[in-house]
């Protein structure tokens, strides 16, 4: 008798780069497999047209991107907590629909680190409506303590050097 499929939850954080392309590969994967994949990005503006999205398109991945850009670079940050709100609102849906059996929350943490959201209630948000055989990917810095208590699987990323500390710009291909 085969086993079910038991729905894990990874979390991707840390301070170097490769969280949103560890969650990539898990897409790419999974989609392999014939699984039905959703991809919240919670940050990224939701007019770009990144090499991700674009592949995303060609491979009918359901693919959103909810922000107003980086926060970094925010000039209003109300308008940015607002739409990563409605963003968390839309995942909820595509959480608990069933319709999925992988879901990417790009850049989640965020939400969690500024206390836009709570993380007990999204955790206890998790338990009671993710589907047990669904697996949740969860990327960005920051990671609250209690999600990586509560994830099956976590990895932090360690940047020993990078691009950017030369001065050099973001490479098409490489960072979007």
């Amino acid at each position: 008798m085969p086993k079910s499929r038991i729905g894990v939850v990874l979390v991707n954080t840390g301070e170097g780069k490769g969280k949103t392309s560890a969650s990539l590969g898990l897409m790419l994967r999974a989609w392999g497999h014939g699984l039905k994949i959703c991809v919240i990005q919670f940050i990224k503006h939701e007019k770009g047209k990144w090499g991700e999205s674009k592949a995303a398109a060609k491979l009918g991945i359901d693919w959103l991107q909810t922000g107003d850009g980086f926060l970094f670079d925010s000039k209003d940050l109300e308008k940015s907590r607002a739409l990563a709100k409605i963003a968390w609102e839309t995942a909820q849906e595509r959480i608990s629909s069933g319709d999925y059996d992988l879901v990417i929350l790009d850049e989640f943490t965020y939400l969690l680190h500024y206390h836009w959201l709570e993380t007990a209630d999204v955790i206890q948000w998790f338990k009671d409506n993710k589907p047990p055989d669904m697996h949740l990917v969860i990327t960005g810095r920051f990671a609250p303590e209690d999600l990586i208590a509560y994830a099956d699987t976590v990895t932090e990323m360690k940047k020993i050097k990078h691009n950017f500390d030369q001065g050099n710009r973001g490479q098409k291909g490489i960072e979007f």
